[in-house]
């Protein structure tokens, strides 16, 4: 299994959502880490993917030290 690190603005992020969407994205992050299986994608005009939990996206860069998650949020404004 991958370590997962999480940027503040991602933490701070986080910690704002309910709970129910909070303990989802954290399992599907650990489940990523573990298994590499998930809905991801490359971004399009920058470094790092995107993994997809419901109506939340986790952007991220992945190496082989580890997965830093750089964002989280609502698909609506995640992008901007």
């Amino acid at each position: 299994m991958k370590p997962i690190t999480y940027r503040p603005a991602a933490l701070r992020a986080l910690t704002g959502l309910p709970k129910r969407d909070r303990l989802a994205i954290l399992a599907k992050l650990a489940r990523y880490a573990e298994t590499g299986a998930g809905d991801v994608r490359a971004l399009s005009g920058r470094p790092g993917a995107r993994l997809r939990v419901g109506d939340y996206r986790i952007v991220f860069v992945e190496d082989e030290a580890g997965i830093d998650v750089a964002l989280i949020g609502h698909r609506r404004d995640v992008y901007e």
